[in-house]
């Protein structure tokens, strides 16, 4: 990246500035116009602006960044903002940092985004993405004000304060252009909005304020630029400032408040004050001193400076500091600063009389030869007498190259020169100011006689020993800090210091002076630098002013130092106008001829060309017309041609056409016939995938039904086998029973002499296994009950899984046949079971008859073995009651697995007539024969009663056996017809 210096005038290529990385979006230039700042987002550099090099430049860290870096108005600071808030302040020539404000408040903290400062550099505004301003002041380096603006305002995009021309620089309007597209002013000291520019619909992209504070250009949203007049926005800008008199009202009979205390402001005269109606207030008028007055004005400067104590500090140390001399200067020279007058000197463009000054007066540097040559246009603007001038150029020239980058500063102190220094100049135009010269001659011949008469002797007049040092302010002897030097004491003396100067430095340089005798050895050693101390000299001019008595002294011609004023720079017209008329208007009468003669020899140079031009013009207009009539007949010949072609393209076409419709004709037809195919295509591809499915599912069908009648084979062969199995057992029991049931009677026949009290014991005994029967009995159906429930929830969840599909209902009812099928066999099976047990109970109920005689007859035997008798009693008792705890019994009409259709199991039946399925220690199954209750009779059959009970508690358990047969068939039919209905109405479940 690389910045681009171009002259405004000559719209010419200056010089390039490179070192930037990233773009510039801040440019800053110090008062004097000789540093500038130029800000991107990593970094601030500082150039000199007269070699256009770089001077320093400042690094910072990424994190950090940097918010906007520029110079402080009429002074050497150098304003750092970073975007952590941080702001410094930095001294423009060894940039050592001065101080740095201290951190905002955090319940007001903000990110400042713009900056703007008073033409003071007292005050200093920040904001950002916020509503609320903070003011610094950067003479106590502290916050001293946060303004709030309207709700709403979000963020503010540009500050910039309003200049006043009675403010002293301390700008009190500020104005805040927020995101809304609308530019506030408010007054920073009262925070009262004094108006505004832009609306919602009409938004400010960008605004900026004249130099003077008249006129605000603003760049619109939409693209416009609109210039607003302050002047007719707000009357309390440009307000005069009050009067220095003022009225005192005196209270003398009562203690003075602050209420009491009226001050009026006049404009002229001094007024009297107002009567009030209790007491009449005494006017006292404070008479001063005019001369006290005029001097006091002539020593008070702007700015705070005192013009005696510069003096004093001036004669300490014989000149004023590198860094403050600018700004001293300003202010002992007063300068008003009238932008907008020099702007209309300076838009009058560059004066006829220095175009060529170049070729006068060449300057290497180019730049210096512009500045100078507006300068010299702008004083010849200003009054007319400069522009015929011949030392002009030699008189601002130093000015000029010690102002380049200021050109109003520059001006304005030439022009201050010229009206205070430069007195009488011109009385004697065009020739020197014999008058000024003859004062220095006398002054000359007062103090140094002698070196006078060496002058005259030698023809040296005071137009070459006065003369050349005046018209070129002594910059041709002197060094750039000698020359500083001295004038920091002429500007700071009266204006005869000047005069008085030219004195000195003859009387300092006498003795080469005197050695001198040719006129060319003169006037080289007044037009050279010459081997002299200027602080003799300026010593020697004090002396000098001391010492010239009053008549000589060259006060009396000069009056004292009179400022520009403000507004409109003063009339100058302190010349012999009638001689600058003159040459004024010999100067435009030649010009004017010049202009004529050389306007009517162009006519002459161009009349022949111009004849020639028309001859040549019309012989084209001829050669023209010719062509048009040649190419008008062509397009006659070539337009009957392209009618006879139409006729024949029109007859093709129309044959084209009728190929071209019956070409369509057949593709419709084409087309059609191949839509109708595709259609019958597609309807022959459905039916086929239609078959495909019904196959498909048909097939799938058979599978399942010849799965399930595998499956029913091969349940039927498990049921045949457990059959076979239940009736090995059965035999196998029915054996072990008769073998038991026979030694049971050789052991009763053995036993005859039983105690009465073992019968009661057995019947005790008997009491406690029926209650242990019915209790198993009713866990038993517990059971059973809840394997029904279970099976119906299995049931359940089987269906909504297999009723997906609509077409299995088939299925479903060829199942429920093999399963009716099936039940029908088991209750086939259990009927024969129950025959055979009948009937085996019918057989055991004659061996029971058939022994109670025989237990009689055996009942008087052997009464010795009556203990042994009833110590097998209770053992078989025992273990009987044993067998009873551990029989498993299963209730439930079937079983159902996992994942297999409804599949019947077989049942094991208690039969409490004789066998009983339990388990041993080890889990295996055995069988036990349980002692009958018809032996039980048997042996116990001396008492009547005690049979009798037995047999109608075995009736009860007949009965209760019964119950429990009914209660399951009920529980099969049940489990049955909800089977039969589910196949019955399929349901579409969703699992």
């Amino acid at each position: 990246m690389f910045l681009t210096c171009m002259e405004t005038v000559s719209k010419e290529l200056v010089s390039w500035m490179r070192g930037h990385e990233s773009s510039v979006f801040s440019i800053s230039v110090h008062a004097s116009g000789r540093y500038a700042i130029t800000t991107s987002s990593d970094t601030a550099q500082l150039w000199d602006l007269d070699t256009f090099q770089r001077k320093r430049k400042l690094n910072i860290r990424q994190s950090v960044g940097i918010q906007k870096v520029f110079f402080l108005p009429l002074s050497n600071t150098i304003l750092s903002c970073f975007k952590d808030n941080s702001i410094f302040a930095w001294e423009c020539d060894t940039l050592s940092c001065r101080y740095q404000l201290p951190a905002p408040p955090e319940s007001s903290s903000i990110l400042y985004k713009v900056f703007a400062v008073t033409r003071d550099g007292r005050i200093l505004a920040a904001g950002g993405k916020s509503n609320h301003l903070h003011l610094w002041c950067l003479e106590a380096k502290q916050l001293f004000r946060i303004i709030q603006m309207p709700t709403k305002v979000r963020a503010i995009r540009h500050l910039e304060f309003l200049p006043d021309s009675f403010d002293a620089g301390s700008n009190q309007v500020l104005g805040v252009l927020s995101q809304d597209g609308i530019m506030r002013f408010i007054n920073i000291q009262t925070c009262k909005l004094l108006f505004e520019i832009g609306s919602l619909d009409e938004g400010i992209s960008s605004s900026v304020i004249s130099p003077h504070g008249r006129y605000i250009a603003s760049i619109m949203e939409n693209g416009s630029l609109n210039i607003y007049s302050v002047q007719a926005l707000t009357q309390e800008i440009n307000k005069p400032p009050p009067p220095l008199v003022k009225v005192i009202e005196d209270v003398p009979k009562r203690k003075l408040n602050s209420g009491d205390l009226k001050m009026k402001v006049t404009t002229g005269r001094v007024q009297q004050p107002a009567k009030s109606r209790e007491n009449r207030v005494q006017t006292r008028i404070l008479k001063q001193d005019l001369a006290g007055s005029f001097e006091n004005k002539e020593n008070e400067l702007s700015d705070g400076l005192n013009k005696k104590r510069l003096q004093i500090l001036l004669k300490g140390y014989g000149e004023y500091p590198t860094k403050y001399r600018m700004f001293i200067w300003r202010s002992l020279l007063q300068l008003p600063e009238n932008h907008t007058a020099f702007s209309s000197l300076e838009d009058k463009g560059v004066h006829v009389a220095f175009l060529n000054l170049h070729k006068k007066y060449p300057i290497r540097s180019r730049k210096l030869l512009r500045v100078l040559q507006r300068t010299l246009s702008a004083l010849a603007h200003w009054s007319a007498i400069f522009s015929d001038t011949p030392y002009l150029p030699l008189l601002a020239f130093p000015f000029v190259k010690l102002f380049q980058n200021n050109q109003l500063i520059c001006f304005e102190v030439v022009a201050t020169l010229i009206i205070n220094w430069c007195q009488h100049w011109f009385e004697y135009f065009p020739n020197p100011p014999i008058n000024i010269l003859s004062v220095i001659e006398n002054v000359l011949a007062f103090h140094d006689r002698e070196l006078l008469q060496h002058y005259i002797a030698h023809d040296v007049t005071s137009q070459l020993y006065a003369w050349p040092l005046l018209e070129t302010v002594f910059s041709e002897v002197l060094t750039r800090e000698e020359w500083l030097k001295l004038f920091d004491n002429v500007f700071s003396n009266h204006p005869s210091f000047l005069l008085m100067t030219v004195v000195a430095y003859n009387i300092c340089s006498r003795a080469p002076l005197l050695n001198c005798s040719l006129k060319d050895d003169f006037e080289y050693f007044f037009h050279h630098r010459n081997n002299l101390d200027i602080s003799v000299v300026i010593r020697e001019v004090y002396r000098l002013m001391d010492a010239t008595p009053a008549d000589v002294h060259p006060n009396g011609m000069l009056h004292v130092f009179a400022a520009l004023t403000k507004g409109q720079y003063p009339v100058f017209n302190q010349y012999p106008k009638f001689i600058v008329d003159y040459q004024t208007q010999e100067r435009e009468r030649i010009r004017n001829d010049e202009l004529d003669y050389l306007r009517e020899r162009q006519m002459v140079e161009d009349m022949p060309a111009e004849v020639d031009q028309q001859r040549v013009e019309d012989e084209a207009w001829y050669q023209k017309q010719e062509l048009l009539r040649k190419a008008g007949a062509t397009r006659r010949e070539r337009l009957l041609q392209e009618e006879e072609e139409m006729v024949r393209q029109r007859q093709r076409l129309a044959s084209v056409k009728r190929e071209l419709k019956v070409k369509e004709m057949h593709l419709q037809d084409a087309t059609r016939r191949r839509f109708l195919k595709m259609q019958q295509d597609q309807r022959e591809m459905e039916l086929k995938r239609l078959d495909d499915e019904i196959e498909r599912k048909v097939h799938m069908r058979d599978r399942e039904i010849a799965t399930t009648a595998k499956d029913l084979e091969m349940r039927h062969l498990e049921l045949e086998s457990q059959k076979r199995l239940y009736e090995k057992n059965l035999t196998r029991n029915q054996e072990a029973v008769a073998k038991e049931m026979r030694e049971d009677a050789d052991a009763f026949r053995r036993k005859v002499d039983l105690e009465e009290h073992m019968f009661h014991k057995l019947i005790e005994t008997g009491q406690t296994q029926n209650q242990k029967t019915q209790k198993l009995i009713e866990e038993n159906l517990a059971e059973a009950e809840q394997a029904c429930l279970n099976a119906d929830w299995r049931i359940e969840a089987l269906r909504k899984q297999r009723c997906d599909d609509l077409q299995r209902h088939e299925c479903y009812r060829e199942v429920a046949r093999l399963l009716r099928e099936n039940r029908r066999t088991e209750t086939e099976v259990l009927d024969a079971m129950m025959g055979e047990e009948a009937r085996k109970w019918e057989e055991a109920k004659e061996k029971d008859f058939n022994l109670k005689s025989e237990k009689k007859a055996s009942a008087l035997a052997d009464a010795s073995r009556k203990c042994f008798l009833q110590k097998e009693t209770n053992d078989a008792l025992e273990h009987a009651g044993h067998a009873y705890r551990k029989v498993v019994i299963s209730w439930g009409p079937f079983r159902i697995q996992k994942g297999s259709p409804l599949t019947p199991k077989p049942l094991l039946y208690l039969l409490p007539v004789a066998t009983a399925v339990s388990r041993d220690q080890n889990g295996q199954v055995a069988s036990s024969c349980l002692p009958r209750t018809s032996q039980l009779n048997d042996i116990l059959e001396m008492d009547s009663s005690t049979c009798i009970s037995l047999n109608q508690r075995r009736m009860q358990w007949d009965t209760t056996e019964r119950d429990l047969m009914e209660r399951v068939r009920t529980l099969r039919q049940r489990l049955t017809a909800q089977a039969r209905s589910r196949c019955q109405t399929p349901h579409v479940l969703a699992t």
